[in-house]
């Protein structure tokens, strides 16, 4: 998985007196936590826009004043109407454990469907998996050479080496759908 490494100065008050303060100089309030421990601290809110306006996941390698810190993101809070970041969640990364994390979906191949005149839909962007750090990937990619005009491939379809799926195995992921040509087609080849 892709790295980003971010630098952070560590944040002694908390409140949010304080925190609108941080926002005014242009930082964003974190927090990472996970390991028994919490870390508080802010970023500049330029170096986490590549992080955050991405269809991709990200490990994150924090410098905070020196301390080293690996995180994944867990959850962005957004002004209700400026629609600005106001607040950041990290969780630790522990090499050798397992940790959860969103991942996108990417689909390869010219389905069989399609070349009937079906449309290809992609139902599920992202995935949720659970891998250790040396086995996250940055995608989860799906062959969909074989599926068929009306056919759809599930979660409990996909098998990967060294990865967990725990999104719910009945969630579809793609399928593809007849379109109104093709039904137009099949019912005149019928007649």
């Amino acid at each position: 998985m892709e790295t980003i490494k971010i630098a952070g100065v560590k944040r002694a008050d908390f409140g949010k007196k304080e925190s609108k303060h941080i926002r005014k100089e242009g930082m964003i309030p974190c927090t990472i936590y996970g390991r028994g421990e919490t870390v508080h601290f802010s970023v500049d809110a330029k170096a986490v826009k590549p992080l955050i306006y991405t269809p991709q996941s990200y490990l994150v390698e924090f410098d905070i004043e020196g301390q080293k810190e690996v995180g994944v993101m867990r959850e962005v809070q957004y002004h209700p109407v400026k629609d600005n970041v106001l607040h950041i969640d990290f969780y630790h990364v522990v090499p050798g454990k397992p940790i959860s994390i969103d991942v996108p979906v990417r689909l390869t191949g010219n389905s069989e469907g399609v070349k009937q005149g079906g449309k290809l839909i992609l139902s599920k962007r992202k995935v949720r998996i659970s891998a250790t750090m040396e086995n996250l990937p940055d995608e989860i990619v799906v062959d969909v050479t074989t599926l068929g005009l009306g056919k759809s491939i599930f979660v409990g379809d996909l098998q990967y080496d060294n990865i967990t799926l725990l999104t719910p195995a009945s969630t579809a992921v793609c399928a593809v759908k007849m379109t109104r040509a093709a039904r137009g087609a099949a019912a005149a080849a019928a007649e």
